[in-house]
């Protein structure tokens, strides 16, 4: 209980920091932006190469910090603390793996979740990626010096992440196959990947298990008892895998398999407390979310009301932290050796 309590306390204080305004569901106009951010310039750039021990990269996208904007964030010293205090928490999963490379962009406020036109909000979303895809192509052009490459995201920036498979890693062309043959995985947690976005984009290739590479980990955990939620809409299935057991069918990862769950310092994103087996979890067989076994909700508030009750979101990379760092070490050995194994063939 008193690790809840404390995990608790850190949740809420960075949603006070990171979340501080109710969502409008005020319509707004969505003009497209004329042009990206220059990412030549670093003060546009949060992580710019940290931990250059490290000998292979992740480039990451922030997940939404905004509330307050009706539609894209400005980059104001209010916003840049707001995106450093989320990003605390998401680096720590790769920094004893990989240089990490993490652009700020004009990111679309949550207020553009509650938005009812279709087209505006999908405006809002071109608009940040532009900021996305300009920072990546900057960074493959002047920052990757053809070392190995993770991409991340969690919730929006999963959804970016997904954004940049699209754009950059399809098809035949000399950048696109390099690209491919570069590329460790994709940490794409908190947004749902799909049959559809596979068969529309094969460069989109679900992981199917612990070590695999060139592959896409996905998984939104819930309490069992949503039927519809923004991440994973009634009707749909996520494809998934259970950062417990590394499998992609229904079966239970036992409480034991949970190597730590984290509170973490809200600002320093140093890791306050880790308790092992904590929660188990099994993917859902009819929506594909991942199950989380032996949680109370009422110590994991949804916060947000474009969540629903039962949704647990806002934690997905908390509750299984220990097992995501230890799995991005691992594929990152496994593609290194594939690679040495290739290269001496």
């Amino acid at each position: 209980m008193k690790n809840s309590l404390r995990l608790m306390a850190a949740i809420l204080l960075i949603m006070v920091v990171v979340f501080p305004a109710g969502i409008s569901a005020k319509a707004a106009r969505v003009l497209p932006f004329t042009s990206p951010l220059d990412f030549s310039i670093s003060d546009n750039w949060l992580y710019d190469g940290a931990y250059p021990e490290n000998s292979v990269d992740v480039f990451i996208v922030a997940p939404t910090v905004d509330t307050i904007s009706e539609s894209n964030s400005a980059i104001t010293p209010k916003y840049k603390t707001r995106f450093r205090n989320a990003m605390n928490q998401q680096q720590a999963i790769y920094a004893e793996t990989a240089r990490i490379y993490a652009p700020y962009y004009r990111q679309a406020s949550i207020n553009v979740y509650a938005m009812e036109d279709a087209a505006a909000k999908e405006q809002a979303m071109k608009n940040a990626y532009m900021d996305v895809s300009a920072a990546f192509k900057y960074y493959l052009e002047h920052k990757n010096n053809g070392r190995p490459l993770i991409l991340a995201g969690f919730s929006q920036g999963a959804d970016m992440c997904y954004r940049l498979l699209e754009e950059y890693y399809g098809g035949n062309g000399e950048r696109a196959v390099s690209l491919r043959d570069n590329l460790i995985a994709v940490y794409a947690i908190g947004w749902s990947m799909t049959e559809d976005m596979i068969a529309k984009y094969p460069q989109i290739v679900p992981a199917t298990g612990e070590t695999d590479t060139g592959v896409v980990v996905s998984f939104d955990c819930e309490d069992g008892t949503v039927t519809d939620s923004m991440i994973t809409p009634a009707g749909t299935k996520a494809i998934s895998i259970n950062p417990l057991n590394w499998r992609t069918d229904s079966t239970a990862a036992s409480k034991k398999l949970n190597k730590g769950t984290v509170t973490q310092d809200s600002k320093s994103g140093a890791i306050l407390s880790v308790e092992a087996g904590k929660y188990g979890a099994y993917i859902d067989p009819v929506r594909g979310s991942l199950v989380v076994t032996g949680i109370d909700t009422s110590q994991y508030p949804k916060v947000l009301d474009i969540f629903p009750d039962g949704s647990l979101h806002l934690y997905d990379n908390f509750l299984f932290f220990v097992n995501l760092k230890e799995n991005v070490q691992k594929r990152t050995e496994s593609f290194i050796q594939k690679k040495a194994a290739s290269d001496a063939a």
